[in-house]
């Protein structure tokens, strides 16, 4: 797009400098209209994934805003999350903004960066707030959404093979469509397998600490087996389906990409564990009383309509919006949906701003 200013910021976190090859642990891409300087700016950041080139930049710039595309330490280094530790990263990119004389910041939070952000604004201090809070397209936390997706019927976390064939949803006998049954013992057991895998964790940990080890890595297998990838009737939107991010979710659940695939026993407990995770999002949403808007595209194939309400009813803000528009995950389907998302959330901004 033309008439767009980047700029690219490498900054240190309090606790961790410069690197010696040169990089910096913040970094970025501060995004502006040509020859302006915004007195508001959205900023993104995801648990993993690098948003400094995040796709609304361009656009948000184009109406005006500035757009800091942000990265904690830790992108790409899921394995390795600690999640007070990515808010200080998170604070570091705020306090430049407001350096630069932004008056109003907005915290987006798309994706998996929706319950990173509603974490970072209910732990912030004073003027390290942000002033406006969008959810879009938003998981509602990193412990939920890897349990909505992790396969139920995996029966040993050392063998990707081995299978409980009557929780398999793959195997044709089972569904689709799922019976109201299948889908509750299904659902117990993901979280079953959270909780069995949190168990381990805090053991291992335990004993390896006991001889002076302070971690260590394990793989995690078979995550994209989300019911709703696969039937189409237990949350009818326009998605296509069976499908998956990773494309059809029988071929994907036996690949090595997907969420969580390896971890550090710290981080597992960190980001993923129900049990004692800060990465759940109602529990920080209830947090947030600063205006939120929640915006969810109907034919996203890994967020869905229920995820949305959910985060709706937890934030505690009472100026507080819900939007249902058109278009996937990123909007990637369609310029049109893509103009009219930037456009619904531009006008948002600017009526309480």
């Amino acid at each position: 797009m033309k008439g767009i200013a980047r700029e690219f910021v490498g900054l240190p976190s309090p606790v961790i400098p410069r690197a010696g090859a040169g990089g910096h642990p913040c970094q970025g891409l501060y995004w502006t209209p040509d020859g302006k300087r915004p007195r508001i700016a959205l900023i993104a950041t995801h648990y993993n994934v690098d948003f400094a080139e995040h796709y609304s930049a361009p656009y948000f710039a184009t109406r005006g805003f500035g757009f800091l595309g942000w990265n904690t330490r830790y992108r790409g280094a899921e394995d390795l999350f600690h999640l007070d530790r990515a808010l200080t990263d998170i604070g570091v990119g705020v306090k430049w903004l407001r350096e630069r004389g932004i008056e109003k910041i907005v915290l987006l939070g798309n994706s998996g960066g929706g319950s990173l952000m509603a974490a970072y604004q209910a732990e912030a201090k004073d003027d390290a707030k942000g002033d406006l809070y969008i959810s879009l397209n938003a998981h509602p936390g990193r412990p939920e959404v890897l349990t909505s997706w992790m396969d139920g019927s995996v029966i040993d976390e050392t063998d990707p093979t081995k299978t409980d064939e009557t929780l398999n949803p793959f195997n044709d006998k089972n569904g689709p469509p799922f019976s109201e049954d299948f889908i509750a013992r299904y659902r117990a057991a993901q979280h079953a397998r959270n909780q069995r895998i949190t168990d381990w964790a805090k053991a291992e940990l335990a004993r390896l600490n006991a001889v002076g080890i302070p971690d260590r890595i394990f793989p995690l297998f078979r995550t994209w087996a989300d019911l709703r990838f696969i039937d189409p009737t237990i949350e009818p939107t326009d998605r296509p389906c069976p499908s998956c991010y990773a494309g059809h979710p029988k071929f994907a659940n036996r690949g090595p990409f997907g969420i969580g695939r390896a971890n550090t026993l710290r981080a597992w407990l960190s980001m993923w564990s129900l049990e004692t995770s800060k990465c759940q999002g109602p529990p920080q949403l209830a947090k947030l009383t600063v205006p939120a808007l929640v915006v969810q595209s109907m034919a996203d194939m890994g967020v869905f309509p229920t995820d949305a309400r959910n985060i709706f009813d937890s934030i505690a803000a009472s100026d507080k919006k819900l939007e249902f528009v058109k278009g996937a995950h990123y909007f990637e389907d369609s310029e049109t949906h893509r103009d009219a998302a930037i456009d619904l959330i531009a006008a948002w901004i600017n009526e309480r701003t």
